[in-house]
């Protein structure tokens, strides 16, 4: 098929979908309660239909009144059955598939079921929609022209029960449209090899010599890739490996630690970088103008949307807000109901609403992932920008790092530990560490309050981790590659204590 071919169809599928964009940019809210509806009503025969009369619910107030909101562990044994081959409990059609992603309280591995309503409705209509949506802000891309370098995790598929389970990128890659496979690279096989590091120096041999025109991936694992691609090659940047190269689609941890070392090696300053928030439950928002980092809420993918605000969750006050009552710049936790029969779920991310006209939004952490041992409240949002700006001051780069409180002991007050494995160190951490608390202090009101003086806080303790700990550890821990990642903040010392045993 030839590039005018391909763009023209490019082209006319933009257009249309652009008109059903526009529907729920114009009318969102609307939009969102049309769709809630239909969810219950397409559920209403199941199990968990019947046990809160699906079929009697008319409107949000009487769904939220009447179902309540649950984490996995909640959802933990209707899972578990339905994973052994029951069918309708949570969703009328049968759920052949399930996301594996790391665990809870009470289990190691969560399976979050994966419809094929979610699977086309929502999982592969937004990689065409983040297509689009590129494409209609560059009009002259020649993406088209060659391959996207697409980094998945590093599971095989298992079955069991007639059912499936594999990380989240697995099972996309291994129900891709056949014609899928020859815009994308390395082949599919490479790409569910079971063995990270082997798996590593396949997908470097099978793409060197392609000519690939966008990346994919999780900004983390990617960069360990490119970096054994220039290793392998012995190029100076990526630009001499891959000439038309024009954009990075990226997801899954915060681009901000990482942003200056994939300009080192991505150094023309045309090159795009183009953000997407997805995880195993669904695929949630997509970035929709060039150069910013605000992404835009998809409203018309089976998933109904509504808030906790963080000030009030996991207290006796906690409720959740319909996406028509939030508001700018506050920090919510996110609930969802899905295609696949999650109802309204927490899925542990923590967001905060840069527009209301559309609804665009930013990533801001983890509902757990954040230190509030003092009631400082500091989440990841604030961690990454302190560090940032502290690289930025040093020249500092850093890999990947984790913090953890150290409790108070008598009448030795407390303070945050940080673990940071640098890929260039600062020439001074003392330095580093003055800089990196003055930071935190100006970016969060509760860290600076509980600082002043020291009063319940002292100073943070940076620890330098040595190369490659944290790879290590997560070796170890049978995480590398696909969605795993550091835990960036944790309320408790269980991964400090675990990371710091493995850096003596």
């Amino acid at each position: 098929m030839s590039i005018p071919l391909v763009n023209s169809i490019a082209s006319w599928f933009l257009k249309k979908r652009f008109h059903q964009i526009e529907l729920f940019l114009k009318y969102p809210n609307e939009v969102q309660n049309e769709l809630l509806l239909s969810l219950i009503d397409f559920a209403r025969n199941t199990e968990i239909g019947k046990q809160y009369d699906f079929a009697s619910i008319k409107d949000y107030k009487t769904f939220a009144e009447r179902v309540p909101i649950k984490n996995y562990d909640g959802w933990q044994d209707v899972i578990e059955r339905s994973r052994s081959g029951e069918n309708n409990i949570f969703w009328p059609s049968p759920i052949k598939w399930f996301a594996k992603s790391s665990g809870t309280t009470r289990a190691k591995s969560k399976f979050i079921p994966v419809s094929e309503e979610s699977l086309e409705d929502c999982h592969y209509a937004a990689s065409k929609d983040l297509l689009c949506m590129y494409l209609n802000n560059n009009e002259n891309s020649q993406l088209f022209t060659g391959k996207s370098l697409r980094l998945g995790g590093s599971k095989e598929l298992y079955r069991e029960n007639g059912t499936v389970f594999g990380d989240l990128s697995a099972i996309l890659i291994d129900n891709m449209p056949f014609w899928a496979e020859f815009s994308s690279t390395p082949s599919s096989k490479v790409s569910l090899m079971s063995d990270w590091e082997h798996k590593m120096q396949a997908i470097v041999n099978e793409t060197i010599n392609e000519n690939v025109t966008s990346l994919a991936g999780v900004p983390s694992w990617m960069l360990v890739l490119l970096n054994n691609v220039l290793e392998t090659t012995g190029k100076q940047n990526l630009h001499e490996v891959w000439p038309n190269m024009e954009v990075y689609f990226h997801g899954g941890v915060s681009f901000t630690p990482y942003k200056d070392q994939y300009k080192n090696i991505l150094p023309q300053k045309s090159f795009k970088y183009y953000e997407i928030y997805n995880a195993s439950e669904g695929f949630f928002a997509i970035q929709d103008q060039n150069n910013s980092s605000e992404l835009l809420l998809m409203l018309d993918y089976g998933i109904f949307y509504e808030f906790i605000p963080m000030d009030i969750y996991a207290t006796p006050q906690e409720s959740a807000i319909p996406l028509s009552e939030v508001k700018l710049n506050q920090n919510y936790a996110v609930i969802i109901t899905t295609n696949a029969g999650l109802w309204r779920y927490k899925i542990g991310d923590t967001i905060r609403f840069t527009s209301l006209n559309p609804y665009r939004i930013k990533v801001s952490g983890r509902t757990k992932h954040h230190i509030n041992v003092f009631g400082e409240e500091l989440i990841i949002e604030n961690a990454e920008n302190a560090l940032k700006k502290v690289c930025k001051r040093t020249k500092a780069e850093i890999v990947d790092f984790t913090a953890a409180p150290i409790f108070m002991e008598g009448k030795e007050k407390g303070a945050h530990e940080w673990l940071i494995e640098f890929k260039t160190p600062p020439s001074d951490i003392h330095y580093f560490n003055e800089l990196f608390d003055n930071a935190l202090k100006s970016l969060n009101s509760d860290y600076e309050a509980k600082r002043y003086n020291n009063i319940t806080l002292n100073k943070p303790k940076i620890n330098i981790a040595r190369t490659h700990l944290f790879h290590d550890w997560l070796k170890q821990n049978d995480k590398l590659g696909g969605q795993h990642k550091v835990p960036r903040l944790s309320n408790t010392r269980d991964y400090m204590d675990d990371l710091l045993k493995l850096n003596s």
